[in-house]
């Protein structure tokens, strides 16, 4: 009556040890460590390399508790923060420009758990450590930018009707075409309209000309507003994930602005550097009709405007934007064949690369412009003389003045550009040592709780509660080792639902010992009573977890951040709890009391 087939133990058995040794990574914590990677992401990592770190390593008298290699990178590990931070300068200065050195922290558990693929939990900010950045999305920005790519577009789509007009120009964030009369301005607001039709356009007559300006609809507004919003998150993200950060937080707030938490980041001034950029490209013609002395003296001709130029003193470009950032498929660092320069590799989409080349074929002889725009300023990286057609897609950019930086403009071109500029208006770090103290507390108020339920379960069901107990510690470990596997995030609010899961997978062992106490009193055997007492409570215990569940679940898809974290701790602790209180528990009984043909009493 109350025996298990051998596959359910097997199965127990089986469930016991993979929990147990995804559990286990957890308890070993984390160390200091300094990362090597390449700065070209072509160049491989290899064993002379790993040689070469040691041996600097080694001389400047810094143990390393190890050195491994790790994909394309080399991680060392130390005893202390002070010898990690040590060690950084050291690398960074003996393996020089080519090598990027970043401080890191990496798992202390043994390698052999690493190969089976037993890695420990993530841990969020208020746990690890790290950085906590509220950014603000410029969104006039975002209007005027959006206002850069019709005027653009209205350029081609006039071009390809061979309509005429004098001069396209943007004004804030609308665009003003004028023509020369009033059938041109006519005919291009029949065009324009028909294929832009989340613009207002309204036409003006002028004594020396025909004005047609476009405006965005307010409905259009607020979703180029939506957008810029959203594509900064996303290019947020991959910038972030080129930092190579565990599991960070990115998430809106508000209509205008982000939050991103980087648990773990030491390198604060790093993160901070790459996700307040906003460098993005922008190909102009140079104004070759201009003045050099009005330039000196910042007199911009009609048309134009001044730009610094990295090969010293300034520079007239057209306002005209011939190519955008947008364009840009993938940017890599590399250097020039023929001066050995820092450069970036990038290739174009096929409409960019299209117009790269109609605008090389037009201008061969003429000066082009290569713009760097950071936080709305433009810098001239460079400026060749076309010498023939370029096409193909692919376009190398030289100027670049040290390796890094060639590898930090790469990597936020790939990452994507910011749809409008950014500014961080908060910023907040937590220190290694205040995480340790809320992994410390949190620890210990969760094996107080397990101790207190244990106490009171073992004094008032005797080895039935025992069973329990026991049950409830595996629950424990089962629910740590699915967080370790899915390698979910594990904040405060987190541990708070491991306790609280912990406190509520206890009731369905209280409802099926008083279920059993019950058939006893009604006058049951002790073993039908057992039988009874599983069976006739598990519907009772399905319905209370299943609305817990639903609980959950609402929790998940309605809240954010923190609440997410603690509902999805929650609903795989339920579903734990069901197979540990009912099936782990069971099976202790059955192995205790069940091969017993003539059972007089239990200890209940």
């Amino acid at each position: 009556m109350n025996r298990y087939p051998l596959w359910k133990y097997l199965l127990i058995g089986v469930t016991l040890v993979v929990a147990f040794l995804y559990t286990l990574p957890n308890f070993f914590g984390e160390v200091p460590a300094v990362q090597v990677s390449p700065v070209r992401t072509s160049e491989e990592v290899d064993t002379a390399l790993l040689g070469r770190v040691e041996a600097l390593l080694k001389t400047a008298a810094l143990p390393a508790s190890g050195v491994e290699l790790a994909g394309n990178s080399i991680k060392a590990r130390f005893a202390s923060t002070d010898v990690q931070i040590r060690a950084k300068d050291v690398l960074q200065n003996g393996l020089g420009e080519r090598y990027t050195v970043a401080l890191n922290l990496v798992s202390a558990s043994p390698a052999w758990l690493s190969t089976i693929n037993a890695l420990p939990m993530y841990l969020g900010l208020d746990l690890r450590g790290g950085v906590h950045f509220l950014l603000e999305v410029d969104m006039k920005a975002a209007l005027e930018k959006a206002a850069v790519r019709y005027q653009n577009d209205f350029r081609t789509e006039l071009r390809g009707e061979k309509i005429r007009y004098s001069r396209i120009s943007r004004e804030g964030n609308a665009v003003v075409v004028r023509f020369a009369t009033r059938d041109q301005r006519d005919a291009a607001a029949d065009k324009l309209g028909a294929v832009f039709t989340d613009l207002d356009f309204a036409p003006e007559d002028l004594d020396d000309g025909f004005l047609l300006t476009a405006r965005l609809k307010p409905e259009a507004e607020k979703q180029v507003q939506a957008f810029a919003l959203q594509q900064n998150i996303t290019t947020l993200r991959n910038r972030v994930n080129e930092l190579g950060v565990a599991e960070p937080v990115i998430q809106q707030q508000g209509a205008n602005r982000v939050v991103v938490q980087l648990p773990g980041v030491q390198d604060t001034a790093k993160a901070k550097d790459i996700l307040g950029r906003t460098a993005t490209l922008e190909v102009r013609m140079v104004d070759e009709q201009a003045d050099p002395l009005l330039i000196e003296q910042g007199q911009a001709p009609f048309g134009a405007e001044i730009v610094a130029s990295r090969e010293g003193g300034k520079i007239a470009v057209k306002k005209d934007v011939v190519l955008t950032g947008d364009s840009i498929t993938d940017a890599s660092p590399g250097f020039d064949s023929t001066s050995a320069q820092a450069a970036v590799h990038i290739n174009l989409d096929g409409k960019g690369a299209r117009i790269f080349r109609d605008v090389t074929r037009e201008n061969v002889g003429k000066r082009m412009a290569i713009l760097l725009i950071e936080k709305g300023v433009a810098e001239a990286i460079t400026a060749p003389v076309i010498r023939e057609e370029i096409g193909g897609g692919r376009v190398q950019i030289t100027g670049m003045e040290t390796a890094q930086e060639a590898s930090d403009v790469a990597l936020l071109l790939r990452a994507g550009a910011l749809a409008a500029p950014m500014q961080i208006v908060e910023e907040r770090t937590v220190g290694p040592s205040m995480g340790a103290e809320n992994i410390e507390k949190g620890f210990h108020s969760n094996v107080w709780g397990f101790l207190a339920v244990v106490t009171f379960m073992t004094i008032y069901y005797r080895v039935f509660g025992l069973f329990s107990s026991v049950a409830l510690a595996i629950n424990g470990f089962f629910l740590i080792a699915l967080l370790s596997m899915l390698q979910a995030t594990l904040t405060l609010p987190g541990m708070a639902a491991i306790a609280l899961t912990l406190g509520m997978a206890i009731d369905a062992n209280v409802l099926i010992n008083e279920r059993i106490r019950e058939e006893l009193r009604n006058g049951a055997t002790p073993q039908a009573a057992i039988h009874a007492g599983y069976d006739r409570a598990w519907g009772t215990i399905l319905d209370s977890n299943l609305t817990t569940l639903i609980a959950g679940i609402a929790l998940f898809w309605l809240g954010s951040g923190p609440v997410r974290g603690f509902a999805v701790v929650l609903c795989l602790g339920i579903l734990t709890s069901m197979f540990s209180a009912v099936t782990v528990s069971r099976a202790m009984v059955n192995l205790t009391y069940g091969r017993r043909s003539r059972l007089a009493k239990v200890s209940i």
